[in-house]
């Protein structure tokens, strides 16, 4: 029997301010049995497929992009912040509804041609994710999806994926 994934997904009303239902993956981590299903119903709808790496934004993206890197037996690709690569990068700034970002991967992380997977933890307005987007079609890499533990359905951040394939393993 499937393991239900809601159960592990604590909710927190109002945080990180009055009016928000944050979703909180902690429990979900600390249960190996629980973290290994989240994993692996995140890499299942691209297995069999040819996929050369996945690419995941810091910081929760990272903790599933390893695993399903590990599942799917392709390389892990970090998009990180402005300063945090040591090496030669690509980069893409966009516009947050407060300000601007900037993201960054290494100019050897993601070669012309390659098939990548991006992975994140929650799909929310879909910003930074679309930002990921663009900045590995700057390296001319070949999108495959976007896959996600979490999809807030309410939020429609998929349709700023688009054309993209958006998968999720929970959605609220």
């Amino acid at each position: 029997m499937p393991i239900d994934l809601k159960r592990f997904v604590r909710d927190i009303p109002d945080f990180p301010k009055p009016g928000i239902l944050y979703r909180d993956i902690a429990p979900l981590l600390l249960d190996p049995t629980a973290f290994k299903a989240a994993t692996e119903a995140m890499a299942a709808p691209f297995a069999g497929q040819k996929i050369d790496v996945i690419a995941a934004a810091e910081a929760r993206g990272f903790i599933f992009a390893g695993p399903m890197a590990q599942q799917l037996g392709v390389g892990f690709v970090p998009i990180r912040k402005p300063g945090k690569l040591p090496f030669d990068t690509h980069s893409h700034a966009y516009d947050l509804e407060y300000g601007s970002d900037e993201l960054h991967v290494h100019i050897d992380g993601v070669l012309p041609g390659q098939r990548v997977v991006i992975v994140d933890d929650l799909l929310a307005t879909g910003g930074t994710m679309q930002a990921c987007c663009r900045l590995l079609e700057r390296c001319e890499a070949e999108i495959v999806g976007c896959s996600f533990l979490i999809h807030l359905a309410d939020l429609q951040g998929e349709k700023k994926l688009e054309p993209y394939r958006v998968e999720s393993a929970l959605v609220y």
